[in-house]
Parts: C-alpha cells; sequence; structure tokens
C-alpha cells in the first residue's frame, strides 16, 4: 500500500531521507506541467526546481491539521511562478487580483456551437492555444481543476479565494 503524502512527511521529518524523494517524484511532473503553461518549456524547470527547494527548506513548517500537501505545493509553485514573472517582467498573475473584468467580456467568439467546442476541445493543440489566450486568473484555475483534478475548495485554498468565486 502507497503512503499518504502525510505519512511520508513524517518519515521524512523522522530522518527517513528517501521519503523526500518519493514525495517529489509524485509531484513533479504535476508542478512542472502546471509551471510550463505559464511560464513555457524554457524556465519552467528552473521554477519546478525552485518550488522544490522550498519545499525542501520549509517542509518542517507544513502543518497537515491545516492543509492537505498537494493543495500546499500548489501555494508554494504558485507564488514560485508570481515571483518569477515578476521579476522578468513577464507578470501573467498580474490580473488574478483585478476583478473588474468579467469572464464574458474575455469571450472572443460566441458562435461556436457546443458539439464543435467539444470536438475542438479534445484536441490538445487547439486547447493550449486557447488557455494561452484567455486571462491567467481564468487559465490557472482550468488548470488546476481539469489537469491536477482538484476540487473547488482545494483550488479556492490555492488561490486564496472564496470556493463561489
Amino acid at each position: 500500500m502507497e503512503d499518504s503524502d502525510e505519512d511520508l512527511i513524517k518519515k521524512y521529518l523522522e530522518g527517513n531521507e528517501d521519503s523526500f524523494k518519493v514525495l517529489l517524484d509524485r509531484y513533479i511532473s504535476s508542478i512542472y506541467n502546471f509551471s510550463i503553461r505559464f511560464v513555457g518549456k524554457d524556465y519552467a524547470s528552473d521554477v519546478t526546481q525552485d518550488v522544490f527547494i522550498k519545499v525542501w527548506k520549509n517542509i518542517n513548517k507544513f502543518d497537515i491539521s491545516k492543509s492537505h500537501f498537494k493543495t500546499w505545493i500548489f501555494i508554494i509553485a504558485r507564488n514560485t511562478i508570481t515571483d518569477y514573472l515578476r521579476k522578468k517582467k513577464m507578470i501573467l498573475f498580474s490580473s488574478l487580483d483585478n476583478d473588474e473584468e468579467s469572464f464574458e467580456e474575455n469571450i472572443k467568439d460566441e458562435t461556436i456551437l457546443p458539439d464543435e467546442a467539444l470536438s475542438r476541445l479534445e484536441d490538445k493543440e487547439f486547447l493550449n492555444k486557447t488557455l494561452d489566450k484567455i486571462p491567467s486568473k481564468y487559465k490557472e484555475v482550468l488548470i488546476l481543476h481539469y489537469q491536477e483534478e482538484m476540487t473547488f475548495v482545494e483550488i479556492g485554498e490555492v488561490l486564496k479565494k472564496p470556493t463561489n468565486t
């Protein structure tokens, strides 16, 4: 039976170095794929590495009673991506806290029929191009929900927003 994230953290804090490697292996692809969506392939490895360095440095501060590890690591990933983009002056997340725009204002073409939209969404290339066109605050929610299979409660924790938002 596979150890839970929390069990691995406890083991690591008790001195089992291999437990951290298991956590790293469990989340490295997800964090890399999440990063690539916002910083691109050229920088995703660096950002992912920074995320895991931060996780390693702060693992003793993780509070099992307050959060799931998956939520916690994605919060760190989001913050690391935001910091990286600010440093590179590629502010994609700057609109995340700006609620002045509505979702409807950002949809360019509303004439697509639902069955046509569904068939297009099945095309990975089309999806990636579409995700690149929508504001970051919507793209981030879609990636966390559909790619990372997070619940809206977990997404709310990562984004520090109420669930109904």
